[in-house]
């Protein structure tokens, strides 16, 4: 027998799934940018990691996860796995 789910209960994940779809796009943006910023790194001979930059971005996430009523560390967290991969990136570019 199959379990009858709710219309509500169905229509917030539909939203979910968006959400989930649009959280996606806008990560595949941010790394069309950061190979961009890898590019410049590289032609101008510069370091792929920026420690200062990369500290100061995880602040402000801090704060805005404060005023969204969101779990700073996870989010930190999130956002050094995705500064790793970009870093990583980076290095490949550099290589190349």
């Amino acid at each position: 027998m199959t379990e009858q789910i709710p219309e509500e209960l169905q229509a917030a994940r539909a939203k979910i799934d968006q959400i989930d779809r649009q959280l996606v796009e806008l990560l595949a943006a941010r790394f069309q940018l950061t190979h961009q910023v890898g590019l410049l790194k590289a032609d101008q001979a510069l370091n792929a990691l920026d420690e200062s930059r990369e500290s100061q971005k995880l602040e402000e996430l801090r704060s805005l996860c404060a005023e969204q009523g969101l779990e700073p560390d996870l989010i930190t967290e999130l956002f050094k796995r995705i500064m790793e991969e970009v870093v990583k990136n980076h290095n490949r570019l550099k290589d190349s």
